[in-house]
């Protein structure tokens, strides 16, 4: 897993598209700081800009950075969760322009696997994860699904649980004004 780490925070650094397992499925990643790495993903999904892209972070340490205000429910669902959660935050700061959605907000979630965590630790800055397929297209339930087009548009594809299947995304949770828990994807 090691040189696995290190070929994606190299590429990473290089402002590159990685592909990389995710805690749910495969996805398309780059620094989600980046403005040009960004629009390559959105590129190679052939999807427009105005679409939001989900950002990972290695915890609540890091969310803090890139949040202005994250409630004080939200921390409790961040304690209290179990499945892969990513949540709706209004008002992020030092994130690409083109990452945040045209109501100033982003979709950013604390992953809990082991070789993302330690990726996004290790890298330092969030990552961009968005579904490894074409805009409209069918989500991959595992590597060998991944569109060809995908996987010859990224710069490094991690050599890691290609035999694995997964078919469930994240839950998409966002807090109303009056402060109440909307379910957007469950």
């Amino acid at each position: 897993m090691t040189d696995e780490l290190n070929n994606a925070i190299n590429n990473l650094q290089k402002r590159d598209v990685i592909l990389y397992p995710t805690d749910t499925v495969w996805g398309i990643g780059c620094d989600a700081t980046s403005k040009e790495a960004v629009a390559r993903i959105f590129r190679i999904k052939q999807r427009r800009e105005s679409k939001s892209l989900v950002i990972l972070v290695d915890g609540l340490e890091m969310l803090q950075q890139y949040v202005t205000q994250i409630p004080e429910k939200v921390i409790t669902i961040l304690k209290t969760v179990t499945e892969p959660t990513t949540i709706i935050y209004k008002n992020p700061i030092g994130l690409a322009k083109n990452v945040v959605a045209k109501d100033n907000t982003i979709a950013i979630r604390i992953v809990k696997n082991e070789f993302c965590q330690e990726l996004i630790k290790q890298f330092g800055k969030p990552i961009v994860s968005t579904s490894a397929n074409i805009s409209e297209k069918p989500t991959p339930k595992s590597f060998k699904e991944i569109d060809p087009s995908i996987l010859d548009a990224v710069d490094y594809v991690v050599n890691l649980y290609h035999d694995k299947i997964t078919n469930t995304p994240s839950r998409i949770i966002k807090l109303d004004k009056d402060g109440s828990v909307k379910v957007i994807r469950d």
